[in-house]
């Protein structure tokens, strides 16, 4: 079968080819280890944490589960007597690998565009815990952060979950659960290449097989861990995989982005113009020549650099005030 794609961004695929070197871009069930052992190894630079406070804090598990940690960080000149937006930030690692401190890198960023505090939660990973189970942890961690707004400095009025791949679709799984079960009031929620649908239906989620990061084999891979036998099938639950959802009514403004060549494409561009057809806000960014997570690959690249400038002006614009 042959499968054509864009072509990538000859700055980001010179990168990619030496991220090949060490990392091949298949996952499958026997690499979940290798992947967790990559993202176990991450360590944000001291440098990326100047001038921001942190501070490790536990919050009461969904019932009958274990309790939730979570990092939080906060501007450390923040006048505590001015409450600031919170943030619940959910991190990657396709449902099966990662921890907390994945992606603070990014948080570090967008505290200092808009002071906030940021919340970044440790859910349990698939396949030893398959949904609802990571989903739970996150939502804990945002009743958690709405709950110890005023002790964290926090707006309540001003909450946003934000998360990459499958943070952002854990994201998209809270919102909505928040919007069903009368949570916590969210004002935005930021979907970084989220990872939305288990039904490998659209063009983009099938034709990369052994290119980019995070191919058709590697998405599999993840749905299965989370889902087992039901992935693909008729009884997965919208907040397992948000794009099933028979309604995007009622939803907080959403930023949604992804590359022009990665799996997730054509699942994010479909959810934003749903979110356009339900009567909500959304602003979409698809990212030409780019692979699943390239401005964590390549964070000097120019189109790295557009695209983590337009995730911090969407967040001045709806956390202002």
């Amino acid at each position: 079968m042959t499968r054509t794609h864009p072509p990538f961004d000859p700055e980001l695929e010179a990168a990619l080819r030496l991220v090949h070197q060490v990392n091949p871009p298949t996952v499958t069930s026997e690499r979940i280890a290798d992947l967790r052992a990559i993202t176990d190894a991450y360590r944000i630079a001291e440098e990326s944490l100047a001038g921001i406070d942190v501070a490790e804090h536990v919050a009461p598990g969904p019932a009958g589960a274990p309790d939730v940690a979570l990092t939080v960080l906060r501007p450390a000149d923040a006048d505590p007597a001015v409450p600031l937006p919170g943030m619940l930030h959910i991190h990657g690692g396709g449902m099966v690998a990662g921890n907390r401190r994945v992606g603070l890198d990014w948080a570090a960023d967008w505290l200092r565009t808009v002071p906030m505090v940021v919340a970044s939660v440790e859910y349990r990973l698939a396949p030893e815990h398959p949904h609802p189970a990571p989903l739970e942890d996150c939502y804990a961690g945002l009743e958690w952060l709405a709950g110890k707004a005023a002790e964290l400095g926090v707006d309540p009025s001003r909450l946003v979950v934000a998360g990459g791949s499958a943070g952002g679709g854990l994201a998209a799984g809270v919102a909505l659960l928040a919007r069903d079960r009368g949570g916590p009031a969210l004002a935005a929620q930021l979907l970084i290449c989220p990872m939305i649908d288990d039904r490998a239906r659209t063009p983009s989620s099938t034709e990369l097989d052994g290119e980019g990061l995070w191919d058709r084999t590697s998405n599999a891979t993840g749905w299965a861990a989370l889902l087992g036998d039901a992935a693909g099938g008729p009884d997965v639950s919208p907040y397992a995989a948000p794009a099933r959802a028979t309604s995007l009514a009622g939803l907080p403004p959403a930023f949604l982005d992804a590359g022009a060549v990665e799996t997730f494409r054509d699942e994010t561009v479909d959810y934003a113009t749903r979110l356009w057809q339900a009567g909500g806000q959304a602003e979409l960014h698809v990212w030409p020549g780019a692979f699943h997570g390239f401005d964590s690959v390549v964070p000097t690249a120019t189109l790295s650099r557009e695209a983590r400038a337009a995730r911090e002006n969407w967040l001045r614009r709806v956390l202002s005030g």
